[in-house]
């Protein structure tokens, strides 16, 4: 899927990602269609199970359209990135919203400092960083780590970029 076909696949579906997310009761899977889109179109992520995701970033976050440069971003930031497969026969199906938010100092030395948390599309909560399916989310932190040296932050690829 290219481009304009992930586009118009996520415009189909993103009414639907945000009713199911926001059944969580997440303050974030109700607000996040709201903050700023940094993926021009949505791209494939091979750490997020080769789903089409786009990252959104809180008005705290702002820095992360900086890229490679953003640093270090301050206690509130909040990326979320949703998703959705592509399966062969040509349907999409819907995937989950993942949530990072930078917590104060000493709430995860693991993490740095930031929480991880995966909505599942039904709404239903499957993880979060220190909290209830804590080990459902524990791949998020043991990958985010080998980026310690930016943050933990993963960027997008060029092509995909705003």
């Amino acid at each position: 899927m290219q481009g304009g076909e992930a586009n118009v696949a996520y415009n189909c579906l993103k009414g639907y990602l945000k009713a199911g997310y926001t059944k969580s009761g997440d303050k974030v899977a109700g607000a996040y269609l709201n903050w700023a889109n940094f993926s021009k179109t949505p791209y494939q992520s091979a750490t997020h199970g080769d789903r089409y995701v786009n990252n959104y970033a809180n008005a705290t976050a702002k820095a992360y359209g900086k890229f490679e440069d953003a640093g270090v971003l301050p206690v509130g930031s909040v990326l979320a990135k949703d998703s959705f497969l592509a399966v062969p026969n040509g349907s999409v199906m819907p995937g989950p919203l993942f949530l990072m938010e930078k917590m104060s100092s000493g709430f995860n030395k693991a993490s740095g400092d930031w929480r991880y948390t995966m909505i599942m599309s039904n709404g239903r909560m499957a993880g979060t960083t220190n909290g209830k399916g804590a080990k459902a989310v524990a791949f998020c932190v043991e990958c985010h780590a080998s980026m310690a040296d930016q943050d933990h932050l993963f960027f997008m690829p060029e092509e995909a970029r705003n």
